[in-house]
């Protein structure tokens, strides 16, 4: 079991000397904390990319390295490195610099990293836990602003009432199979030897508790307050970050343990994808804030990649579907990112700078982050030849094989509505005047240089990863 989620305890062993080594370091000092948890992550990282190759299962059965693990934690690994350099600058000039910061950044990053790699239910329950407690404190982290505590509270308050449903939900799982493996519970289904009536139950709570997790509705109240209210750096890193293991862990709980009750649980999924895709892009029209309409835009995204479950659900699709999936993920976890990121640059003390009017006229002050910045909006939206247009091709590709066209159209349709929210922003910043203040720094200039370039070539030139993400769904039946 150890050599399996080796990456993972290199992250929560380095946390913890990091955390006593952090007493010992100089407030006026903190970079050398950011600076010493990014050589863990990259430890981790090199240890992952070696795990890649092979399929490595613990004694128990409890956790597997494998290639759908080892893309996903190559995606959260690099994603935390961004996130250090996000908020090396931005936790300083808003006057929370702490070396505990980076500290539960590696905790969280290890709990994604056990989220992937889970095959038993008691295993996505912990591996949650890992990850949402250091989400928890982290979102109020700006203590004592009064929107990062009540950011905090809520998000601990729902997290905690999601993780009911969710133990509960393995419990019935458990009462209904005498298992908790994944594969256990499928050999028990298939031979029709399951309590059903206990069986699905349980099957709708875990749905529940990680539909939360990765902000599906009606599951997404928590995710405007807590998107605007928490620290710029912390709502980046868990935006992508946290619904990417969501979805990893949904992706193995439902087309690994509960397949032969896929025409159960995926008409359910279908609907709450499209209410979900339907209710994030039209709420986010209303927003004036532009951290409020990023998180209305991931509940949308949340939809998009609950379309995936049912399509894999289907005989024959899976695999191009679980492709479709993997790859969607990256594409969104590098737009989306890199949007944040200049969300960070223009963003000042007391929550300034972060209304749409702010992003007027920022092309005649910085022209190239106003071309980043409509290259991530764009990239969202679906448009060639961004990355975001492939990971949406091969989205509905899969969709359509599966014979849902009704629930393809309601994406292409919210994909278009999301285009006037997107947009909108891009036309304040190259047609409105307006001479936005912006914060310069090496760091954070760096992120999102490096995510617009690769928002556009993977776009043009997705082989590479799309072939790893063909690797990578291989590993899931």
């Amino acid at each position: 079991m150890l050599s399996a989620m080796l990456p993972a305890l290199i992250l929560i062993v380095w946390a913890c000397a990091l955390l006593l080594i952090d007493l010992f370091i100089p407030r006026k000092w903190e970079a050398i904390t950011a600076q010493l948890a990014a050589v863990g992550i990259v430890a981790a990282l090199l240890v992952g990319l070696l795990q890649t190759s092979a399929q490595v299962i613990s004694p128990d059965g409890m956790i597997v390295a494998d290639g759908f693990a080892g893309f996903l934690q190559v995606l959260f690994l690099l994603s935390g490195l961004i996130a250090i350099a996000q908020a090396f600058d931005y936790i300083r000039r808003t006057g929370i610099e702490r070396g505990e910061y980076y500290v539960l950044l590696l905790f969280t990053l290890a709990g994604m990293l056990i989220m992937s790699q889970a095959t038993n239910l008691v295993m996505i329950f912990l591996a949650l836990e890992v990850l949402s407690i250091p989400l928890y404190v982290l979102s109020g982290f700006a203590r004592p602003k009064p929107a990062s505590e009540e950011s905090a509270l809520k998000y601990f308050l729902l997290g905690a009432f999601s993780s009911g449903f969710l133990a509960f939900g393995i419990a019935l799982v458990y009462g209904a199979t005498a298992s908790v493996g994944f594969e256990g519970i499928a050999q028990v289904v298939r031979a029709q030897e399951a309590e059903m009536a206990l069986l699905l139950s349980g099957a709708g709570m875990i749905l529940v508790g990680l539909g939360f997790k990765v902000a599906a509705v009606p599951f997404h109240m928590w995710t405007p307050d807590v998107y605007e209210g928490a620290p710029s750096s912390v709502t980046a890193f868990m935006s992508v970050g946290a619904k990417v293991a969501g979805f990893a862990a949904l992706l193995r709980v439902f087309i690994t343990a509960f397949p032969d009750l896929a025409g159960t649980w995926g008409l359910l999924v279908a609907v709450i994808a499209a209410a979900t895709m339907i209710w994030g892009n039209i709420a986010a029209i209303a927003q004036n804030n532009i951290k409020r309409m990023l998180a209305y835009s991931s509940i949308a995204h949340a939809g998009y990649m609950l379309m995936i479950l049912p399509a894999a659900a289907k005989a024959g699709v899976t695999a191009s579907a679980i492709t479709g999936a993997v790859f969607y993920l990256m594409a969104y976890g590098v737009a989306n990112l890199g949007a944040w990121g200049v969300v960070i640059t223009l963003e000042k003390k007391e929550a300034h700078g972060l209304k749409l009017d702010d992003y007027n006229g920022l092309f005649s002050r910085s022209p190239w982050l106003a071309v980043a910045m409509a290259v991530f909006l764009l990239s969202l939206t679906g448009v060639p030849p961004t990355v975001g247009f492939s990971g949406k091709f091969f989205i509905f590709k899969a969709v359509l094989d599966a014979d849902l066209l009704w629930l393809a159209l309601i994406g292409i349709a919210t994909s278009l509505v999301s285009a006037f929210y997107y947009l909108r922003v891009v036309v304040n910043m190259f047609m409105k005047p307006g001479e936005p203040e912006l914060r310069r720094n090496v760091w954070l200039q760096a992120t999102v240089w490096i995510t617009a370039l690769a928002t556009l070539l993977l776009g043009i030139f997705p082989g590479t990863v799309l072939a790893l993400a063909e690797k990578a769904s291989m590993w899931l039946p």
